[in-house]
């Protein structure tokens, strides 16, 4: 299950700015109302519930401190929320532990939360996922309407590969905290009149890893850790829009202590074309035709990726009508057809001095006709087309 930073796709240091600008991007992407995505709805859920709980300046401390699952297992039971788990009270379970059975009891509900390590030599905090990255890549829009694969290359931290992310320099330079007995936590019980309360806080001689190092590993410091320039392959759906995210799973930060590697968030630009505009799944191309064209009908050429097409202008065209094609536009994503090409037609006005004596006069006997509403006869009709369509 991805954890609520992944689910936004933001970093785990992000400012409050980037999480609601994140919220938003992906409310809109999962929309139930608008998404084409198969399971949208719960994605959408996923979203909402990841966003309250990272917006919230105390909920957020706790979902940083305990962890997703310890985080999500707390709130199924009420306990999150000011004065949540860890806390004197222990939240939704009530302050009185007389009845759990001791000791045992109270390290049952402990191991509930934090994944147990009451001096049963656990692995502490140390070992975490890494942070998710973000960069971009830009495409041309008939990359995006045929799908392609492109490289992109960033800086990133990877596994230390001299201590394999252990950051010490063998596996005899490790030992167990024994001041937590490895569990990355201090705790204390103490009899009150209202039962046995327990409280904890991070180990103050490992710092909540669980373990010492006695001797760190050159080549990361002790870090477990490493920059690297790393180029990876980008595989680009047909119908991408400019903006959307292709996740790259494990390309991200490395983990702490060997823990599971971050996702890569890689944003597609997609660039304009000077002829056809995109509209969503749809794409709009705009060609302007002549007057007596647009009375009499043509067969006009519009360009398309697959190859230039015909498309018939009827007769009595008016300038701004658009004609779909429909099918012709942008694939939909997931492979649910594509949008359809629009054509608008735009009438052009001829400049008086571009049309020679013939065409004027033409054009001079058309204009009277019309303008005393008669109906032109066919001869002049065949003059017109003659002399102006030439």
């Amino acid at each position: 299950m991805e954890d609520y930073y992944s689910v936004l796709g933001v970093a785990r240091d992000a400012s409050q700015e980037e999480i609601q600008d994140a919220y938003r991007e992906k409310a809109k992407e999962y929309h139930p109302d608008i998404s084409d995505h198969d399971d949208a709805e719960e994605r959408f859920k996923r979203v909402k519930k990841a966003y309250e709980t990272l917006s919230d300046g105390s909920n957020r401390r706790q979902y940083d401190r305990l962890g997703h699952r310890n985080y999500e297992q707390a709130d199924k039971h009420g306990a999150t929320g000011d004065g949540g788990p860890g806390g004197a009270g222990m939240g939704g379970f009530g302050g009185d532990f007389s009845g759990v059975g001791g000791f045992g009891g109270m390290e049952d509900v402990f191991d509930a939360f934090f994944g147990g390590g009451m001096g049963r030599g656990g692995r502490g905090r140390g070992v975490s996922r890494g942070r998710d990255l973000r960069t971009s890549t830009t495409i041309d829009l008939e990359d995006a309407y045929r799908g392609t694969e492109t490289r992109v290359t960033y800086i990133r931290t990877t596994s230390c590969p001299e201590c394999g992310g252990s950051g010490a320099a063998s596996e005899d330079a490790v030992s167990t905290c024994p001041e937590c007995s490895g569990s990355g936590q201090q705790r204390r019980i103490r009899n009150t009149p209202q039962g046995r309360v327990m409280t904890q806080r991070t180990c103050t001689r490992c710092r909540g890893e669980g373990r010492i190092v006695e001797e760190s590993c050159e080549e990361c410091g002790g870090e477990g850790r490493v920059d690297s320039r790393e180029s990876v392959e980008v595989d680009i759906p047909p119908g991408v829009g400019d903006g959307q995210v292709v996740r790259i799973r494990g390309k991200g930060q490395a983990g702490e202590r060997g823990g599971p590697s971050g996702d890569l968030h890689v944003e597609i630009r997609v660039r304009n074309r000077t002829d056809l505009a995109r509209d969503g799944d749809d794409l709009l191309y705009e060609h302007e035709i002549t007057f007596p064209r647009a009375v009499f009908g043509d067969t006009v050429e519009v360009p398309h990726f697959d190859g230039a097409l015909n498309v018939e202008v009827p007769p009595g065209t008016r300038s701004g009508d658009t004609l779909r094609l429909r099918g012709k536009g942008m694939p939909r994503l997931r492979g649910h057809g594509s949008g359809d090409l629009h054509v608008k037609v735009q009438v052009v006005t001829p400049d008086p001095g571009e049309l020679d004596g013939d065409a004027l006069e033409a054009l001079q006997q058309f204009s009277e006709s019309t303008d005393h509403d008669f109906q032109p006869d066919q001869g002049l009709l065949d003059r017109f087309r003659e002399k102006v369509l030439r």
